[in-house]
C-alpha cells in the first residue's frame, strides 16, 4: 500500500528546505564577495576568519554540498589548507549518514586554488585509525 497522499507535502516540505539552504549558501557567498571586495580595496590580507568562511562559501558553491564543520586549519607556505566536513548523503537514522573530508587549498588571499575529499565515512563512526 502507498502513501500517495503525503507526497505534495513531502515535496514541498523537501522544496521549502532547498530553498532555505540555497538562501543561506547565498548571503553566505554575498558576504564573502563583500570581505573580499574590503580586503581589496584596503591592500590587506584577509583575516584567518575570512579565509575560512571564504573556503567554505567557495567549496559549497563548487560541490553544493555544506559544509558542517572545519576540522584543521592551517597557514602554509603557498596561502591556506583547511579540512572541512561535509554531509555527502542523508540517511535515517542520522547517525548511518554519510560524512566527508575535503582538504581545500587557498592562495594567500583566501581564493580556493584546489580540493579533494581525503575521507568518506559514516557519521556515527568513530575512527578506528589513531586520530584519522
Amino acid at each position: 500500500m502507498s502513501n500517495t497522499n503525503s507526497t505534495p507535502n513531502t515535496q514541498s516540505s523537501r522544496e521549502s528546505r532547498n530553498s532555505h539552504d540555497t538562501n543561506d549558501t547565498n548571503d553566505t557567498n554575498e558576504s564573502v564577495r563583500n570581505e573580499r571586495n574590503q580586503n581589496d580595496a584596503d591592500g590587506r590580507r584577509p583575516t584567518p576568519m575570512e579565509v575560512l568562511r571564504q573556503a567554505r562559501a567557495q567549496l559549497t558553491e563548487l560541490t553544493g554540498l555544506v559544509p558542517e564543520t572545519v576540522s584543521s586549519f592551517e597557514q602554509t607556505e603557498d596561502g591556506w589548507s583547511v579540512e572541512v566536513e561535509v554531509l555527502e548523503l542523508a540517511r535515517v537514522p542520522d547517525t548511518m549518514s554519510l560524512m566527508a573530508s575535503y582538504q581545500v587549498e587557498l592562495d594567500p588571499e583566501g581564493q580556493l586554488t584546489g580540493y579533494r575529499r581525503v575521507r568518506r565515512y559514516e557519521r556515527g563512526r568513530a575512527d578506528a585509525r589513531g586520530g584519522r
